[in-house]
Order: structure tokens, then sequence, then C-alpha cells
């Protein structure tokens, strides 16, 4: 089985970040106001000690939790489908057959770009848009391997379909 880029664990762990990042904002502003209703008299010491412990403790988690993405991460092009596995803790094991596929897009988000990668998002017959990206969706691929990987998919596409005339 191949492996995604080594570079998507840059993606995946800046991913985790900005996740991490929007859910302290979501939570800071319950305590913002607290604090200026409080005029700071009840605001503990634990508060400011975890605003900045908090991320020195974490970004190495985070690192090692990309890491370990990376590595879990695995496809391959089988005689019957695609077929991806992923997963750290519950691992998830997807194949998706050559006749149902639909469509094949690459897509380039801006972290990606910044990284020179790709994400490949298999469109299938039979199910819903998010059910499909989620089920065809292989993020972090060189430009070139998910050019190619893309041509190959449509390619063996459109011969399982021809084969069934």
């Amino acid at each position: 089985m191949k492996q995604l880029d080594p570079k998507v664990i840059w993606m995946f762990f800046i991913q985790y970040v900005l996740a991490w990042i929007f859910l302290v904002i979501l939570l800071a502003v319950p305590l913002i106001v607290a604090y200026f209703s409080s005029e700071g008299k009840d605001v503990s010491v634990v508060m400011y000690v975890g605003w900045w412990l908090g991320p020195i403790l974490l970004l190495p988690l985070f690192f090692v939790w990309a890491k370990l993405t990376y590595k879990f991460y695995k496809y391959e092009l089988r005689d019957n489908g695609f077929r991806k596995e992923s997963g750290v803790i519950s691992k998830r094991y997807v194949t998706i057959p050559y006749d149902r596929i639909q469509n094949v897009d690459i897509y380039r988000g801006i972290i990606a770009r910044l990284l020179g990668l790709s994400d490949l998002h298999i469109q299938t017959a039979g199910t819903s848009a998010p059910v499909a990206i989620g089920e065809g969706r292989l993020p972090g691929l060189s430009k070139e391997v998910a050019e190619s990987l893309r041509d190959e998919l449509i390619q063996r596409a459109r011969q399982s379909k021809n084969q069934g005339l």
C-alpha cells in the first residue's frame, strides 16, 4: 500500500492547530465577558496559566498526532477497486469499486498549495455528497501523484463500465 506525501504531516498539524484556535476563540468569549463583568476580581490564576501553558503542551501532541495520522493513512489501486485505510485509534477501511466512480476531482486549498499538495476527491454513484467526499477523499498527495492517480482512476472506471456492456 502507498502512503501520502510526507509533507502532509505539516498540513495535518496546521489543520489541528487551526481547529484548536477556533475552539479556544469560541470558549474564550464567555470567559472574556465574565472577566469584564466581574472587573477581574473572580478570575482565577488557573485561567491565565491555562491560556499560556495549554498551547505549549498541545503543540507537541498535535505534531505527534499528525505523524500518526500520516503513518496510518494508506491507499492502493486493486483489481476490484480503490482501497484506502485510515485511523489511529479506530481503523476505517474503504473500498470503492471502479464501476461506482462517477468523477475524480483535485482540490488544492491554501495550506495544501503552500506545501505543494493536493486532495483527491472521488465522487461515487449511489451516495450523497458529504458521504461521498468522506469515503473518497485522499488528502496530501503531491500534485504529480494526484494527477496521475486521477487519470488512472478515470481510466479504470471507464474500463469497468465498458466491460459490463
